[in-house]
C-alpha cells in the first residue's frame, strides 16, 4: 500500500452506547473554561507536527488523527496545573448521577492506550476481528462492522481499543471510535521512528523506566501520531517533488531560470558549443537571430530529454552580447547546468539572480495523493506573472550593479553621462528584444520603460 495514495484510509468504528456516553461526559468536562488551557496544551502536544514550522498550512491533520488526539486528552493527559485528570474528575467528583453501565468504563479507559494493531487473519463480514499489538504481541478480539470492507490481513491500525472489565483473559475489547489504516511497511516506519524518539528520551533523562510497551504508549502514545504525521508530510513532499509542469502545448515548462551578465561573447560561444549535452537552435525570429548593429549575434542552445521517444526541450540557454539566460524544467537540472558553467567559464560569469519556484497553485488532496505523477499545465498568464516578478527584481537591481560593458560603472551612473548614455540604452534595448516572455508567450514579461526611467533614460514608445 502506498502511503501517498492510501494514507487517508481510516475507519470509524462506533463504540458501545454506554462507552460513547462516558466519552461525551469527559469531552464536556474538557470544554469547561477552567480546563481550556490544559485542553489546548494536550491537543498541541498530540498534533505538534502540524503546528511547527507552518506545516499546518500545507497539510492538515486527518479527522481520525484529530479524534485520536482527543482521546489522548480524555484518557492519558495529566494536567500541568494540578487539576485531576478528566477521568478522575468524572469518577471522584460527584456532581451528577452516572449510571453504573457508564461508570464501569472509567477504569478500562484509564488503562487504555494508543497502539499499532495488525490484522492477523482474513477479514470476513460478521466475524470478529483478531488483531495483534505490533509493540508487545498482545492479542485483541474486536467486533466487526461495515467499516471493515477495505481491510485485509496484513493491514495495521493505529488506534485505541478498550478492554471491558472481566475480559482480560478472553482478549475481548471494543473500539474507542476510530483508527488509521497503514501498510506493514508504513507501520514499521512508524514503529522505528517512535522507538528512536523513545531511546533519545531515555538517554537524555538517564532513565530506562519505559521498557514496557504498554507503559510507554500510555504516557507517550501521541508519538505514534507524530510518526504518522511525519510519514504523511514526507509522502506529500515526495508527491510535490514529482509534479511535472507543462506548457499548454504539452512541452516541459521551463520555470527554473538563472540570469547572468558576461563580457566575453566569443569565449562563451566556444565553450557552450563544446558542451555535448547542448545542441544549437536557431534563435527566435523576433530579432532575426541578431542583436542591433555593433552588438554580437544571439546564440541559443537547448538540451533535450534523452529518456523520451520524442526528445522534449528541458533546458534552453540564450546568449546575447551581454547576457546569458538559462531556463530549465527543474531546479535540479538548473543546478547541474550552473555547475557546468562555473567549471567552464569561471569568473567570466556574473550572476544576477534566479527563480526556482513554479507558479503557486492550489492543489486538491486527490491531486496530491494520486499514485501517478501529477502533470500541471501552466497558463501563459501564470508564466508571464512568474517571469515578471523575477525580471523586475533582477533588472531593477541591475541598474545599480557595476557592469563590465560600461567600464565597471553602474548603468544608473553611466546613463548620467552624455558619452555613455547611448550605450546604456543599447543594453536595455537588447534586453527588451530578448525578453524570455517573447519566446514563451509572444509578449514581453517586463516593461523595459520602467528600467529606462529607473536609470534616467527617456521612455521608448511601445
Amino acid at each position: 500500500m502506498k502511503l501517498a495514495s492510501e494514507q487517508t484510509a481510516g475507519l470509524w468504528a462506533p463504540p458501545p452506547p454506554s462507552l460513547e456516553a462516558v466519552l461525551a461526559r469527559l469531552e464536556a468536562l474538557a470544554l469547561r473554561p477552567d480546563f481550556a488551557l490544559q485542553r489546548e496544551t494536550a491537543l498541541a502536544r498530540a498534533l505538534r507536527p502540524y503546528l511547527g514550522n507552518g506545516a499546518g498550512r500545507i497539510v492538515a491533520p486527518l479527522a481520525q488523527e484529530t479524534e485520536l488526539a482527543g482521546l489522548f486528552l480524555l484518557c492519558d493527559f495529566y494536567p500541568e496545573d494540578g487539576q485531576l485528570t478528566l477521568i478522575e474528575q468524572l469518577r471522584d467528583v460527584i456532581t451528577e448521577h452516572i449510571p453504573n453501565e457508564e461508570r464501569a468504563w472509567l477504569d478500562p479507559l484509564k488503562h487504555s492506550s494508543m497502539d499499532l494493531l495488525a490484522l492477523t487473519s482474513p477479514v470476513k463480514p460478521g466475524d470478529a476481528l483478531t488483531l495483534r499489538s505490533v509493540g508487545d504481541g498482545t492479542l485483541w478480539v474486536l467486533p466487526a462492522g461495515d467499516f471493515i470492507t477495505n481491510l485485509s490481513a496484513g493491514h495495521v491500525l493505529l488506534t485505541r481499543v478498550i478492554r471491558a472489565s472481566g475480559e482480560e483473559e478472553s482478549g475481548k475489547a471494543v473500539w474507542a471510535g476510530c483508527g488509521l489504516v497503514l501498510s506493514p511497511a508504513d507501520a514499521e516506519s512508524v514503529l522505528t521512528m517512535t522507538a528512536e524518539w523513545r531511546r533519545e528520551m531515555e538517554m537524555s533523562s538517564g532513565s530506562f523506566a519505559l521498557g514496557e510497551w504498554r507503559e510507554f504508549t500510555k504516557r507517550f502514545g501521541y508519538m505514534l501520531l507524530w510518526a504518522f504525521a511525519q510519514l504523511r508530510m514526507d509522502a506529500l513532499m515526495d508527491a510535490v517533488g514529482h509534479i511535472r509542469y507543462r506548457c499548454p502545448d504539452g512541452q516541459p515548462y521551463l520555470y527554473a531560470v538563472a540570469l547572468y551578465d558576461h563580457h566575453e561573447h566569443r569565449l562563451f560561444v566556444d565553450r557552450l558549443s563544446e558542451m555535448q549535452e547542448l545542441e544549437p537552435e536557431k534563435p527566435a525570429d523576433r530579432a532575426g537571430g541578431h542583436s542591433a548593429a555593433g552588438l554580437s549575434p544571439v546564440h541559443v542552445w537547448v538540451q533535450r530529454a534523452a529518456e523520451v521517444a520524442v526528445a522534449a526541450i528541458v533546458a534552453r540557454l540564450t546568449l546575447t552580447s551581454s547576457q546569458l539566460i538559462v531556463e530549465c524544467d527543474s531546479p535540479e537540472r538548473l543546478d547541474l547546468i550552473k555547475h557546468r558553467l562555473a567549471a567552464s567559464l569561471g569568473f567570466s560569469l556574473h550572476f544576477r539572480g534566479e527563480i526556482l519556484q513554479p507558479p503557486v497553485r492550489q492543489l486538491s488532496m486527490a491531486e496530491l495523493m494520486s499514485e501517478e505523477s501529477l502533470a500541471l499545465a501552466v497558463t501563459q498568464e501564470e508564466d508571464r506573472a512568474l517571469l515578471n516578478r523575477f525580471l523586475e527584481k533582477a533588472y531593477l537591481e541591475w541598474s545599480d550593479q557595476p557592469h563590465l560593458a560600461l567600464g565597471g560603472q553602474t548603468p544608473r551612473h553611466a546613463a548620467a553621462t552624455a558619452q555613455m548614455r547611448g550605450q546604456v540604452g543599447a543594453l536595455i534595448d537588447e534586453m527588451a528584444r530578448h525578453d524570455p516572455g517573447l519566446l514563451r508567450t509572444g509578449r514581453s514579461a517586463f516593461d523595459y520603460n520602467r528600467l529606462r526611467a529607473h536609470v534616467g533614460l527617456d521612455e521608448v514608445p511601445g
